[in-house]
Parts: C-alpha cells; structure tokens; sequence
C-alpha cells in the first residue's frame, strides 16, 4: 500500500503541489528518493532515518520507496524532509494515513528529530490554502504561517511532537500569526537644509510611485533626500504586506513571523551583480527589484553599476516583473519598485564648480551621464537637480516641513488613486496608468493640451516621455486636490522631465 503526504516546490513566489509517494514492499533492505531531487533532497532519507532512530522507532527490513510526483518538476531544498518522514510512518501504520493526506507539510530534520525552520512557510500556507488543506510546518514558521487566516497551521517544535499529534496523545493548538513589525525611528525630512525643489519631487514621486533620477555634486544631500523617503511613504495595504512578505518569505527575511506594513527600502552597492540586483544564481533567487516590491530601490551612483545591469532594468520597470530564465526553469517574480537613482554630474562630480573641476569639463560630465543609455532615462519621470548647499545653511536652524506633513498629503493622493483604480486589475497608482484609462484621468483642458503638445515638438518628447508627463501631472493635481488636469500642473510636470540640460 501507498502512503501519500503532500509538500509544495517553490517557482517564484509560486509554490506547486508535491506529492510524497511511500511505498514499503518486499526485497532487499534500501531507502531510495525518486522524482528529480536534488542533493539536499536525496540526503534527506539520512536525516529522516537519524530522527527515527532517535525516537526509537526502527524501520524495517525492506524496500523503502519515495517518489515525488511530479517527476519531471525539479525538488530543491531541505523542506521536503517533515514530508517524507510523514509519509514513511503512515506507509508504516504509525499515524493515520487520512490525517497525513489532509496537510501540506515542509520542514527540516535535525538528526534528534528537532525541526529547523526553512523559507517560503508563508508561499506555502497559500498553497495549502487554495487545496483546502492544513499546514503543517517547524515551530518557528508557524507565526509567518498564521498570516494565512484560510488554512489551519500546526507548528510542532519536533517530529516526536508531530506524531504525537496525528496519533492524537497530544495535539498541537493551531499556531498565530506573528507582532506587525512596526518601523523604527525613520528619519524626518525637516532635517534636509534647503533642496525645496528635490523635495518637491520627492513628494511627487511618492504620491505617484514615479522614479525620479537626482543629479548632484558629492555631499549635496541626493543620498540624505532618499533615506527620508520611508518617512513619507504610507504603509501598505495588507494585500501588497502579503504580497511582499511573500517574496521576503523566499528569502529568509521575515524576522520572527512578523509581516511589516512599512515598505522596503532598498540600496544595493554599485559593485552587486545582475543575479543580485535582477535575480537569478543556482536557485533562481529574487533579487533587490523584487525584494524592493511595493517599496523603493535606492540605486546610489548609478552610473558606476555596469551597463548590463542598468540595461537589464529596463524591461522590469516597464513591466512590473522579471522573468529569471534558467536551463531548467523560468522563474517569474513580481517587481513593481519606485527607483530613486542618484548620480554626480560627471566622475569627479565638480563639474560645476570652475575651482574643483577637472580638466575635461564639459565633456567629462557628458561621458559620465552618458553611461546611462537615452533608453533608461526615457524612464525616469522626474529628474531632479541637486545643488551645493552654501555653508553658512548649516548652521541654521531646521526649516521647512516635516516628514509628517508631507506624509500627510502623499497618503491622501494614494488614497485619491486607489479609489480611481478600484475597477482596474493591475493598476494601483498614476504610474500604472496606460491606454484609454491614461487618457480619461489625465486628460487636461485645452490650454495644458496645447501647451504639452508644443513641448513635444519643441524638444521631440518620446512617445513614452508623453505620457509619462500626464501621468507625473495627474498626481501633481491630484497633491493639489484638483478634479483635472490643468496647465500649471502639465508646466511642472515638464519642467522636471526637461531639466537636466534642457533635454529630454
């Protein structure tokens, strides 16, 4: 007879049903895993019979069989260890087979049976959810776990806890979720001396989810302005906390079960590479655009990543996920991130200043802001410039508005958004916004239409540099309060499309 259990194998965020096949027959004593697993997965019949014997149960003298169905889906990782022990004490008639058969289950053995928590717990609650089934899964997952209110989640801290539970001696109290992680102290915007005008576009694109370039003179405070970008942002709905935890989940970074409602910020080094940035490596792994999900990805001097990094952005922010293709899978990831770049206007970065600058100013600057290909910069919606500030600012005491404040009106333009785009799957906020929808909510009167339609022509704005000036002028009526969009609003949104140089 065969005893069946069911696990999952992770595809992205995607996690597809296993079945664990046991079969215990006649024939020379052997313990084989079958169904394309990997190392980790095959070393798994070790484990399991070192937990077994630690809890003096002895396996007998035959032919152990597991298969994982489907064959042909590659098994990677060490959570298919709980099911596969699962499977062989129901093959055994230690614990009922229809109780086994009710869960999903993944976990890793220790060698006395302790479970050791493993990634994706929170991907495979989903899972377990949509079949209708509970989940079973190390004590220290079963607080991520819980967040999935549709299915029942037992966390045993071992497999002796596991088996006892299934054999009802003593069952196990269906596990919580975990504390929203709550941000610490974010840093205030007031802190920033002068820089109305990056703060402004700051404001704006993270009303309007827009990505903003900020081209500045070393020390001018480009970096200090993204850091304070948290502080404005609103926390997120608890679709995209799932959303994002999901992919977090994958990576290890869930502290504790807690899911967070305040959105990740990002800041890979120029140095990190395309698996690192786009993902990829052995397994396929999400990278910094999809771990910056919902959130935003801080890319300091962004002309000092390589070419073929910044080239590889360009599709994922157009499209809002990257496909990781790999000779035995294609791994999809979503990615819709706000991405903050900041660049020094050439490599010595004094290009204006007459007393610091090198030499071969202005082509130096020309070279260095040409690393970034005219393709890539056709998607920043703002461009921003940041100039020194004077010394004698410093010393003066701190001004302007706080992080609160602005917070204020970029969660009620969010808000403004999220109620246009409740009927519209796939759009969420003004950057989303594309076709016969752009064209209603940022339609402007007539005089912002001819006053657009003469920027274009005067400085051959793309087709994409077209509406993506409706969509940046949308939220900047939308920070105003304004039902439409107006000239004002189109006159600001082009004047950051056109800044740097004049050009666009």
């Amino acid at each position: 007879m065969v005893a069946r259990a069911y696990t999952v194998a992770f595809e992205g965020v995607d996690a597809r049903t296993v079945e664990v096949q046991c079969a215990v027959t006649a024939g020379m004593p052997a313990f084989a895993i079958v169904g394309l697993p990997d190392k980790s997965v095959s070393e798994a019949r070790d484990r399991v019979r070192a937990a077994l014997s630690a809890m003096s149960i002895a396996l007998p003298s035959k032919r152990i069989t597991v298969n994982l169905s489907p064959a042909d889906l590659p098994k990677e990782g060490s959570h298919f260890d709980l099911p596969i022990a699962l499977a062989l004490l129901a093959a055994i008639d230690i614990i009922p087979h229809e109780d086994v058969e009710a869960v999903v289950a993944l976990g890793e053995l220790s060698l006395d049976g302790t479970l050791v928590p493993v990634i994706g717990a929170l991907p495979a609650a989903m899972s377990a959810a949509a079949q209708d089934r509970g989940l079973v899964c190390p004590k220290a997952c079963g607080a991520e776990a819980a967040w999935v209110a549709a299915t029942k989640v037992t966390a045993p801290a071992t497999l002796g806890e596991a088996l006892r539970h299934f054999t009802g001696q003593a069952p196990i109290e269906p596990a919580r979720p975990g504390e929203v992680d709550q941000p610490g102290l974010l840093r205030d915007l007031r802190d920033v001396k002068g820089q109305e005008r990056a703060k402004r576009a700051l404001e704006i694109a993270a009303s309007g989810r827009h990505h903003l370039l900020m081209v500045g003179a070393p020390g001018s405070g480009k970096s200090m302005l993204a850091a304070r970008l948290p502080g404005i942002l609103p926390p997120l709905s608890p679709a995209e906390a799932l959303e994002t935890s999901m992919i977090h989940s994958l990576s290890g970074l869930l502290d504790e079960g807690g899911i967070s409602r305040h959105r990740p910020f990002r800041e890979p080094h120029h140095t990190a590479s395309m698996a690192a940035i786009v993902g990829g490596g052995r397994t396929a792994g999400p990278g910094e655009i999809s771990l910056a999900h919902n959130g935003v990805l801080f890319m300091d001097e962004f002309p000092e990543f390589s070419r073929s990094v910044l080239e590889t952005l360009r599709q994922p922010i157009e499209t809002g996920e990257v496909v990781v293709a790999r000779a035995n899978a294609h791994v999809r990831y979503p990615c819709r991130f706000m991405l903050v770049a900041a660049a020094n206007p050439c490599k010595c970065g004094y290009m204006a200043d007459p007393s610091r600058a090198c030499a071969r100013v202005p082509q130096c600057g020309e070279d260095y802001l040409g690393r970034i290909s005219g393709p890539l910069m056709d998607r920043f919606d703002l461009r921003v410039e940041v100039p020194p500030v004077a010394y004698s600012d410093l010393d003066l005491p701190a001004a302007g508005e706080s992080s609160a404040e602005v917070a204020a009106r970029v969660n009620s333009a969010r808000q403004l958004q999220a109620d246009r785009f409740a009927d519209h799957p796939g759009m969420r906020v003004n950057a989303d916004a594309e076709g016969e929808v752009l064209e209603i909510i940022a339609r402007p009167d007539d005089e912002g239409r001819e006053f657009l339609t003469r920027v274009a022509k005067q400085f051959g704005l793309s087709a994409r540099g077209y509406h993506r000036v409706l969509r940046v002028a949308r939220t900047i009526a939308d920070l105003d309060g304004a039902p439409g969009v107006q000239k004002p609003h189109i006159a600001e949104a082009v004047s950051y499309r056109l800044n740097l140089s004049g050009l666009e």
